[in-house]
């Protein structure tokens, strides 16, 4: 029977190998060549190669074909010392990889070159069980958890849509969560607000939406703004998020958010809701189109009532929010396709959803042919409420 060391050796004949050098080149010069890091969590949790992919040795056969689909991709394994890499890398070969190299000497000879090598962000024992069925999807995985972690959206209103809207994101692990509200918790909200309860009525809502975000997931990071959004503030509170999540119940408010989101490359999750119907769309950060292109005036106010004056079925701002929460993370990672250029509609009553296709406007004021963005005046216009 061989030794270890001579069926070590034996495998290394058979595989390709690379220095730290050429992979050195890889990381500066990122091609298509997927650099994987085959050791255990606690090693790569104390640092790795920057851009490198985590697979434990023990399950790379099983993960290999999520993280490289095609077989003709250049595959780079590299260990501790080049042992484990070797044997992973022959591996590799035999499901059918055609490119696949063992780095020599591992991530010790690595650092001992002196190469640059980073430490990650690494999820606590209790998030790695809170978020674990997100990780377990190939699509989101550890690394799509972390970006998440990371990401931050604003929730423009803690009302209907804000509710679910903010309390799924809170729940997929976003680590920061801004609200702005200048309303308190009435007896009306409760039919469809569930950020709030019977007992907080009375309480400012981003208060009691703090509440209940952080009973949900101590993770998220809540920051509130008890204001109404004005020219003279909108650009200091969209500036600090990722993703712009528009609960906005008036025309006014989504005016200013769709110039200033445009100003600042943000991308605007929009959702209006109106008696048993449900509208909603993604204006992306590079505009086009934008709200104005879908809106390029206010509605007359006759047109366009209240809650309070409309009504609205309770469970169809859950519907919307929900939509609208869905969105924000497909944007954070990277995933599917979203609802840019399209408007979903939703009838309750029919229990039907239709989609239409929205055009950009070439002569929009704020994103048409021509147009600098950086000289979009924000304007405070005359509201027009719309029922949120």
């Amino acid at each position: 029977m061989p030794s270890y060391q001579s069926f070590l050796k034996s495998i290394k004949t058979e595989i390709k190998e690379t220095d730290v050098t050429a992979v050195r080149r890889l990381v500066d010069h990122p091609g298509n060549t997927v650099v994987i890091d085959v050791r255990e969590k606690d090693e790569w949790s104390q640092g790795h190669i920057p851009g490198a992919t985590w697979i434990s040795r023990g399950f790379l056969e099983s993960k290999i074909e999520d993280a490289v689909p095609d077989r003709a991709t250049p595959v780079v394994l590299y260990c501790a010392g080049g042992n484990r890499s070797a044997f992973a890398a022959k591996a590799l070969q035999q499901m059918g990889y055609l490119d696949v190299a063992s780095m020599t000497g591992g991530y010790t000879a690595w650092k001992r070159s002196g190469h640059p090598w980073k430490v990650p962000t690494v999820m606590t024992k209790e998030q790695e069980l809170r978020y674990s069925r997100h990780t377990l999807l190939p699509e989101i995985g550890v690394a799509g958890q972390l970006k998440l972690l990371e990401a931050s959206a604003l929730c423009i209103g803690a009302g209907g849509l804000g509710s679910p809207s903010s309390m799924y994101l809170a729940a997929a692990g976003f680590g920061t969560l801004g609200l702005i509200d200048d309303d308190i918790v009435d007896a009306t909200n409760l039919q469809r607000q569930i950020l709030h309860n019977t007992e907080r009525v009375g309480m400012p809502k981003v208060d009691s939406a703090e509440k209940t975000l952080k009973g949900l997931n101590p993770d998220v990071k809540v920051r509130k703004y008890q204001s109404r959004l004005t020219s003279d503030n909108v650009m200091e509170v969209l500036a600090p998020f990722d993703v712009i999540v528009d609960g906005a119940d008036n025309f006014q408010t989504r005016y200013l958010v769709n110039d200033a989101a445009l100003k600042l490359g943000k991308p605007v999750i929009h959702a209006s809701i109106f008696r048993f119907e449900g509208q909603l769309t993604v204006f992306p950060g590079e505009g086009s189109p934008c709200y104005r292109c879908l809106y390029p005036e206010p509605p007359p106010p006759e047109e366009a009532p209240s809650c309070s004056e409309a009504g609205v079925l309770g469970v169809l701002p859950g519907i919307m929010g929900v939509l609208q929460a869905t969105e924000a993370v497909k944007i954070v990672l990277g995933l599917g396709t979203t609802l840019a250029g399209r408007l979903l509609v939703y009838d309750a009553l029919k229990t039907r959803f239709r989609e239409l296709k929205l055009r950009r406007d070439p002569n929009c004021p704020t994103c048409g042919d021509g147009v600098d963005r950086s000289q979009i005046e924000l304007i405070d216009y005359v509201q027009f409420c719309a029922g949120a």
